[in-house]
Order: structure tokens, then C-alpha cells, then sequence
């Protein structure tokens, strides 16, 4: 009782801090990286800006959250979440109080999403072609060289080019949730990489090589059309699967934390696909979804490193079509 007390008073704490805020700008955006860079563009340009972190698990409710709230004519930006089903009503309901919206994304959208949230939205823009800070930065400081360059470190990391050196110490550090605001200062005080950045850093990497080694031991593989790993996430699921890839030629690595949610990446171009029949999303090479563990479930993938919602994605990833 007494948990679903504090929940509910985190949640008004949560609603009165928006209703209350200073700032005309309200920034919906996820928690990785990619966050981080788009938060820091968009202080550049408005200064004051009232961020929501969001998991993309937790977008439907907080988007929900806002759209109830009096805008006042104050603008509601979404960026690095993609298209969720209730997402429309809830827009339609944020337009009614008052908001102006715009929204910013790089993950896959269908025709009809695009359409359907053009209709509502004062702005929207989906580019799949780059990061969602690189949306963000061409957008709102098209000319300003600095927020050029945080594009394109967020991109490499976030695109997995892997050309500039910095983008792995800060995608690694942002995989805290801690560590958001400290990057996202970093960039909006003008700097890529800071002292304390490279000190967490230097850290994450001594615990990350330890967490991949235990999920990899605890590594289950189901083949079939495509040879899919599934691991129990100790952290770094990105890292993770691609070591897993590397030492198992797995085609698909599912990299699973004990609530049941799970980051997916793959070689076919099909992770986003599959994570959306487990209400997630995200894009071909990379996405995340949710497995909805009972208690029993809970306890068997903690005891066992297992778990009967394996061979459900297995039958989805069976039967999916490569677009």
C-alpha cells in the first residue's frame, strides 16, 4: 500500500512541476545519448527548457500526463520517440489545452502515423537518415558550427559509425540515467567531453567488462530461420549484444532485464519490427520492447536465465517479413 502511495504522490509531484514551471518550452524526449544531445540544442536555443527523460516504455503515460495540462500557448517538443498508438489522442487532447507542438524523431513511422500526427501537430519530422539530435540541430540552430558537431558525435554513436572517438565514452556514459544532465550540460556549456565525463567512464568500462562476461555465460540460443540469442542484462545491453554477436555469430541478440523489458538488435534490418509486437519500437539495427513477466516469470528468468516469452519472440522473428 504504502508503494503505490508514494507512486501516486510522485506522480502529482510530477504533474505540479509542469503545471508550475517557468519555462515556455517542455521537452518530451527518451533517456540515452541521443536525449542528451537533443536537450542540449534545444537550451541553446531556448535557454529555460523543462525536460521529461522518458523510457520508451514510460512515452504513452507522460505524454498522456502533459496533454492534460494547460499549455498557455507554450510549445510541447517531442524528440527520439517514435509513434505509439495512443499517441494521437493524446495530441489531439494537448492541442485542446493549449499547446503547440512540434515533434522530432529518427525512428520508422508508417504513412498513416506520419498522416495522422501531421493533422494534429504544428511541426513534424521523421528522418530515419540520422540521429534525432541531427533533426534537432538542423532545425533549431541550423547555423550555429557547435551544435553541428554534437550532431555529428551523437550520430556516429547512435548510427554505430563508429569514426569519432569520443561518441563511445559518452553513449557508454549515458547508458546511466544519472549521467544525462552531466552530458547534457557538458555539451550546452560548449564542450564534447569533460573531466568528470572521462572519470565515470574510465569506471563504467571496468564494470562493463564484467557485466558482459556474466551475460554471456547465461546466454540461451534458439535457432531457427535466424540463430537469436537471449541474455540477462547486467548493463551496456548495446555493448552486450555485439559482443555476443561477435564470440556466437548470433544473427539477433535479445538483451533481457528482470521487469521483462529488453533491447534487441539484429543483422536483418528487423529489430524494430519485432520489438513493436512486444509494445516497443525502435529501428532496424536496434530496438527495445516488453515482456510482460508475471511474478512466476519473474523468478524463473532471475533463478534460471530463462524464460517461456523467449520462444514467443522466437515465433514472431520466424514469421516476420524484411521490408
Amino acid at each position: 500500500m504504502a508503494k503505490k502511495k508514494n507512486k501516486k504522490r510522485d506522480k502529482n509531484g510530477f504533474l505540479d512541476a509542469i503545471n508550475e514551471r517557468n519555462s515556455h518550452v517542455v521537452h518530451l524526449t527518451h533517456n540515452d545519448l541521443d536525449a542528451a544531445g537533443c536537450d542540449s540544442i534545444h537550451r541553446k536555443k531556448f535557454g529555460d527548457v523543462f525536460t521529461i527523460w522518458s523510457s520508451v516504455g514510460k512515452f504513452s503515460s507522460n505524454l498522456s500526463a502533459v496533454s492534460k495540462i494547460q499549455g498557455k500557448g507554450d510549445l510541447l517538443s517531442i524528440s527520439d520517440l517514435g509513434y505509439q498508438d495512443n499517441a494521437a489522442e493524446a495530441l489531439t487532447n494537448a492541442k485542446k489545452n493549449g499547446w503547440k507542438i512540434e515533434w522530432r524523431d529518427h525512428h520508422r513511422w508508417s504513412d498513416e502515423e506520419i498522416s495522422k500526427v501531421k493533422a494534429i501537430t504544428d511541426y513534424l519530422c521523421v528522418d530515419t537518415n540520422v540521429c534525432a539530435t541531427g533533426i534537432v540541430a538542423r532545425d533549431l540552430l541550423p547555423d550555429d558550427e557547435f551544435s553541428k558537431k554534437i550532431a555529428r558525435v551523437v550520430c556516429d554513436y547512435d548510427l554505430w559509425k563508429h569514426n569519432e572517438p569520443d561518441s563511445k565514452i559518452l553513449g557508454e556514459v549515458c547508458t546511466k540515467f544519472r549521467n544525462l544532465n552531466l552530458v547534457r550540460n557538458c555539451f550546452t556549456e560548449g564542450n564534447i567531453t569533460n573531466a568528470e565525463i572521462l572519470k565515470i567512464y574510465k569506471e563504467i568500462s571496468e564494470e562493463k567488462e564484467h557485466s558482459i562476461k556474466k551475460s554471456i555465460k547465461n546466454t540461451k540460443i534458439i535457432k531457427g530461420r535466424y540463430i537469436i540469442a537471449f541474455a540477462p542484462l547486467y548493463g551496456y545491453p548495446s555493448e552486450t549484444a555485439h559482443a555476443i554477436r561477435d564470440m556466437m555469430n548470433t544473427d539477433i541478440e535479445v538483451i533481457v532485464s528482470e521487469t521483462g523489458k529488453f533491447s534487441i538488435r539484429s543483422v536483418p534490418p528487423i529489430s524494430h519490427i519485432i520489438a513493436k509486437k512486444f509494445g516497443g519500437g525502435g529501428h532496424p539495427p536496434a530496438a527495445g520492447g516488453s515482456f510482460k513477466f508475471s511474478f512466476a516469470d519473474k523468478m524463473t528468468f532471475i533463478i534460471f536465465k530463462k524464460s517461456k516469452h523467449f520462444q514467443k519472440l522466437f515465433d514472431v522473428a520466424e514469421k516476420v517479413k524484411e521490408e
